[in-house]
């Protein structure tokens, strides 16, 4: 019994979490924030949650590319099951908003569709996510 509790607790911390090794997310990307339309958020390794009731469980984040693939919670008002890709990008001298993302795609059937689907413009953040400016984000306490 104690070998099957290992190995479950292993899985459980190990690479099959979604996260990748690799893939060290910065601390500036992870806590509790608002955005420029008083939407507030919390941020984790795994779990982006949206206030008041939409989560999404991150499968994935690829620091490198500036984005994250995640499974939307079943519980959300809308999309429940699918897969959404958010792009995000810093911002220079725009204090407090320190960066910003764009729901590149949130209705993905598979996370593969989601990561596939063209990156939002970070050369045009007023306009390059769908048209649409990139939500800006300030920490909160």
């Amino acid at each position: 019994m104690q070998k099957l509790l290992l190995f479950f607790l292993l899985i459980s911390i190990g690479p099959f979490n979604g996260i990748k090794r690799s893939d060290v997310v910065p601390a500036m990307f992870k806590g509790n924030f608002t955005d420029d339309y008083g939407i507030r958020y919390s941020i984790s390794d795994t779990l982006w949650t949206q206030q008041p009731r939409s989560k999404y469980h991150i499968i994935k984040w690829n620091i490198k590319e500036q984005y994250l693939i995640a499974r939307n919670d079943a519980q959300n008002p809308g999309e429940g099951g699918l897969y959404t890709r958010i792009d995000f990008m810093q911002f220079n001298n725009m204090e407090p908003w320190l960066w910003g993302y764009c729901l590149t795609v949130y209705d993905a059937k598979t996370h593969a569709d989601a990561e596939a689907i063209a990156k939002a413009d970070r050369a045009n953040p007023r306009k390059g996510c769908n048209g649409f400016p990139f939500s800006r984000m300030k920490r909160v306490e």
